[in-house]
């Protein structure tokens, strides 16, 4: 089976450590950074390095690649809009609701959007995969509250109901080359104006409201069967709801194991956040914080720019928990593979 952890590399090749590293059972994905790009061979070669590294069950080659500010390859690669872009396209939905739905809107002006969004997909998608990339963790689904600095431009819009359009639009596009989709960051991080990266943000408002508003884009897409649902994994935020629960929603079983895969019915792939960040400080070890997330449901893990934390994950919560590498119940990274097209 395919291991839960998500680690990065430091450069534009492989060191001999990075390549016994990723030979380990444990790990089942690389996540990339601008760091590991400097030209489109270069980060071919990387690409085959590494699928190499494990040539009957390649490990995931993941990378954040939304558009806007948040595009780790640029020279060579298409400019993609950023999501804001995209919900701006749509103006006069400011004040719109649900119930009234695109009827009250521009049609002309809601199509035009949804067709930007599904074509920016397929660019992302196509380019990333011709470069031997298989997956990236977008589309953003938090709110645009005009709150979070962090989130900012990477949220399409304040309204849930043209979030869920136009990520079903990128998740089109993105289909078109068999990319596999990423909700994030569940329930939500657009009211909380802390950035998890630097601390730990906290979201005091209560249950009902959370699931009415942020969670409702992904109650739309990411319920089914997992081939049918629009989303295929789901990224729990590093913030604290505490009328839910005390630990952040990564950390949390009420939020990842019943909301998430029980209430919403999300039969997808849980990765956690980046576990080096600030706002999976609540464990002071990285080997609790791996512990606490797949307890809370995670099915894997990031742990991104830190190779020491790596380390000590890969030498530590092996023996502490080494029947969850095998565990039936959890939802392995290869199902986020490209499909065939």
């Amino acid at each position: 089976m395919t291991g839960p952890f998500i680690i990065d590399v430091e450069g534009f090749e492989l060191s001999p450590e990075e390549k016994n590293r990723l030979e380990h059972p444990w790990v089942g994905g690389v996540i990339f950074f601008s760091r590991n790009f400097n030209d489109m061979a270069q980060l071919k070669a990387l690409t085959a390095a590494i699928h190499a590294v494990r040539p009957g069950n390649p490990l995931l080659i993941t990378v954040d690649h939304e558009g806007g500010r948040i595009q780790r390859f640029r020279e060579g690669f298409t400019k993609l809009p950023s999501f804001r872009s995209l919900g701006e396209r749509l103006p006069q939905l400011s004040g719109a609701k649900r119930s009234s739905g695109p009827e009250a809107t521009d049609c002309a002006a809601l199509e035009l959007a949804l067709s930007e969004a599904r074509a920016a997909g397929a660019d992302l998608a196509f380019e990333l995969k011709a470069v031997g990339v298989d997956f990236s963790y977008t589309p953003v689904l938090d709110l645009d509250y005009g709150r979070s600095e962090v989130i900012g431009d990477r949220s399409f819009h304040r309204e849930p109901a043209f979030v869920s359009m136009l990520a079903a639009a990128m998740a089109q596009g993105l289909a078109m080359a068999g990319f596999r989709t990423c909700g994030k960051h569940f329930p939500g991080h657009g009211w909380a104006e802390a950035d998890s990266h630097h601390a730990l943000p906290v979201d005091d408002r209560p249950l009902d409201v959370i699931l009415q508003d942020d969670a409702w884009p992904y109650a739309r897409l990411g319920r089914g069967r997992f081939e049918r649902a629009l989303l295929q994994s789901v990224m729990p935020a590093h913030v604290v709801y505490p009328q839910v629960d005390h630990l952040p929603a990564g950390f949390s079983r009420i939020w990842v194991t019943d909301i998430l895969k029980g209430q919403l019915g999300f039969e997808g792939v849980v990765i956690s956040d980046d576990l080096s960040m600030a706002g999976a400080a609540v464990f002071e070890d990285i080997a609790d914080r791996c512990e606490a997330a797949f307890a809370a449901g995670c099915d894997a893990t990031l742990i991104c720019n830190r190779p020491d934390l790596s380390v000590r994950a890969l030498d530590s919560v092996p023996a502490r928990i080494p029947a969850f590498l095998t565990d039936p119940g959890r939802r392995s990274l290869a199902r986020l593979r490209p499909r065939s097209i």
